[in-house]
């Protein structure tokens, strides 16, 4: 995982200090992203959510991605086959370049995208229709 340390849970950087108490797995925390896309089969980003953004967390949207951003340059770090993703809505620019988002052979968004809305629907559907437990 990397990101900047003002957006990260306060938990992923306690666990990097030592003050995460029991958790079993292995978290890596960068604050730079080459060392997290070294090697990579798979990279996940995250929207900024920019309507919240009011606590200055960032310097700029345009620094976040100068940092932070998925391109096709910063994905040569990765495997030859690496596959990025991203649950969407997306910020063209900012999480990831445009180009590498269109991109068939590398971007499964469209597809990540399609699918969560039906899994989305489906668990409506199924919460909906439940019957009360007695």
């Amino acid at each position: 995982m990397a990101g900047p340390p003002t957006l990260l849970p306060k938990l992923f950087t306690d666990f990097v200090k030592g003050n995460a108490g029991n958790i079993s797995r292995k978290l890596f925390l960068h604050w730079h992203l080459q060392p997290a896309l070294e090697q990579a089969d798979f990279v996940m980003t995250l929207r900024i959510q920019k309507e919240r953004m009011t606590s200055h967390l960032l310097p700029s949207l345009r620094e976040y991605h100068r940092h932070y951003g998925i391109t096709g340059d910063r994905l040569q770090l990765c495997q030859p086959d690496v596959k990025v993703l991203h649950p969407g809505p997306v910020n063209r620019g900012v999480e990831i370049s445009s180009e590498l988002m269109d991109d068939p052979k590398l971007s499964l968004i469209s597809q990540q995208v399609t699918s969560g809305v039906a899994v989305r629907m489906a668990l409506l559907y199924l919460m909906g229709s439940g019957k009360e437990k007695t």
